[in-house]
């Protein structure tokens, strides 16, 4: 009977998840008869939106990717590489980073007063095209360098063995050995990296410059929130998912990218480096950490720059506490909902049922299709003339950020669940154990995992700036969007500050996250 109440529970949030969706797309199509205007797909307008959306998520994929290799050839080759533990975790801090306190740094560091601006050419703009795919390369090429090395780390040592043995030459060894081991993961890289920047909200808002400068994501902001616009911001949020959509889809069918895995610092056979490639990946490695750091590093000026009064220590200390409110929130309920969803799930695969299990997989992970934009204003455009979206909105942030993190936490959490099933779970049944009691037996095993996980998805809900920006209020404020104030009003030694502090509970977090996954 607990088995099945359980099970039970598992497809429960499945269905409330889903039903969460269905509500926020049921908004988009039964707004109103004209809720969808086609002629606006025909406007000159939207098709330089769209084609503007399109060319800054390839852009940025490319230049993410093709730095990446290198780099992540670099970290694998040459395992002697001073620090390389705090650069693998800092590669963590550059994707998870609130981009608000990412492009507080840039500003700080590049903008019209920035303290590298003076080095550079005259014609310099950090706002626009070339501020975006900057931002973007500096939180997505942590992400590729990391997918590709630990892909690399998959190449079996007995083949390096055998290629020495074989005498094989550089060349060789590159296109039998390494080519065939990223080749895929490339290509996931590349994929997800530009689902990722289509879907930029925070980053376009804040360095876009002007309507040359405006993709899908924040159009939909602007005809929502500036004009009041329902019909333009519909039909762009109906044009959003059915890109992203597609590229999601794509991406789902053909694999997954495994790029938290831990680093388990096990000794390698590897070729022998020649001096110059030594030197090579060297500099390589030292350009990659340089440009990690430097963002950051350039918030320090601002923190000693600051007028400090009561009001602005107050003002960044409540917004600290909504952050850290919703976003405990959120990863709280999402860790409980993720465990409840795994376990129709782990049933179905340990009795084979592979088909019900491919479909509740896809159910509990399918938020990653919709992007949050789109959630936002079909549930926006659903509600608002039945609630005060004022006196609720606090209820919908809380909601669809757990919807967003819910994949990510499954993610963490699956594969420890299975692997438990997989080593103990028949000798459970056969002991014939009551459930509490495989669950205290259960709880030893997947508590690293689940410290991991939320620690994770603890740090993505903080930084959230979509969301809020539909459902906020005056009221209250997150720290992400304080700053996005104070840096949008050029009060940047503020933002600077606000970011330094969001930076530092950040690295906190990541320590815990860092040493849950040592320990998984």
């Amino acid at each position: 009977m607990l088995k099945n109440f359980s099970n039970l529970t598992g497809l429960f949030f499945i269905l409330f998840i889903s039903s969460i969706t269905a509500l926020a797309f049921y908004g988009l199509i039964a707004f109103n008869q004209d809720g969808f205007d086609l002629t606006l797909l025909q406007d000159s307008y939207f098709h330089s939106i769209l084609l503007f959306s399109i060319k800054q998520a390839l852009l940025s994929a490319l230049i993410s990717t093709a730095l990446a290799w290198p780099i992540a050839r670099a970290l694998y080759y040459y395992p002697q590489l001073y620090l390389k533990g705090t650069f693998l975790s800092l590669t963590l801090l550059c994707f998870v980073i609130p981009t608000l306190v990412l492009i507080t740094g840039f500003v700080s560091l590049l903008g019209l007063s920035g303290i590298l601006t003076p080095f550079l050419p005259d014609d310099w703009n950090l706002y626009g095209l070339k501020g975006i795919l900057l931002a973007h390369v500096y939180m997505n090429l942590p992400f590729a360098v990391r997918a590709i090395y630990n892909q690399m780390r998959n190449i079996p040592d007995s083949s390096w063995r055998l290629a020495n043995q074989l005498k094989l030459n550089t060349w060789q060894r590159f296109y039998l050995l390494e080519w065939p081991t990223v080749k895929s993961n490339l290509i996931l890289t590349f994929g997800f990296i530009t689902i990722l920047c289509f879907n930029s909200f925070a980053v376009v808002l804040a360095l876009g410059g002007g309507p040359q400068s405006t993709t899908l994501e924040v159009a939909i902001y602007q005809a929502l929130k500036y004009d009041f616009n329902l019909s333009e911001a519909l039909t762009f949020a109906w044009a959003q998912f059915a890109i992203a959509g597609v590229f999601f889809v794509t991406l789902y069918r053909s694999s997954s990218i495994s790029w938290l895995s831990k680093d388990t610092a096990k000794k390698q056979y590897l070729p022998r480096l020649s001096k110059t490639n030594k030197i090579l990946f060297s500099a390589l490695y030292s350009l990659c950490f340089l440009f990690m750091l430097l963002p950051l590093l350039s918030l320090i000026p601002g923190i000693f720059s600051v007028k400090y009064s009561l009001p602005l220590l107050v003002n960044i200390s409540s917004a600290l506490g909504v952050s850290i409110a919703i976003a405990g929130t959120c990863a709280i309920l999402a860790i409980v909902i993720s465990y409840c969803i795994m376990l129709p799930i782990r049933y179905s695969l340990f009795h084979q049922q592979h088909t019900t299990k491919s479909l509740l997989q896809w159910l509990a992970n399918h938020t990653l299709i919709a992007p949050a934009m789109v959630l936002s204003v079909g549930l926006y455009v659903l509600f608002l003339p039945l609630i005060d979206l004022d006196l609720w909105g606090i209820v919908f942030v809380v909601i669809l950020n757990l919807l967003l993190i819910l994949p990510f936490a499954i993610q963490q959490t699956r594969a420890r669940l299975i692997q438990y099933d997989k080593d103990y779970l028949q000798l459970a049944l056969s002991l014939k154990l009551s459930y509490w009691q495989r669950i205290s037996i259960e709880w030893p095993y997947i508590k690293p995992t689940m410290l991991s996980a939320f620690s994770l998805v603890f740090l993505i809900a903080m930084g959230d700036v979509a969301i809020f920006s539909i459902f906020g209020s005056s009221d209250y404020k997150t720290l992400p969007w304080l700053i996005y104030q104070y840096a949008g009003s050029y009060r940047i030694n503020e933002a600077s500050l606000a970011s330094a502090i969001l930076l530092s509970l950040y690295l906190v977090v990541l320590l815990k996250f860092e040493r849950a996954q040592n320990n998984a």
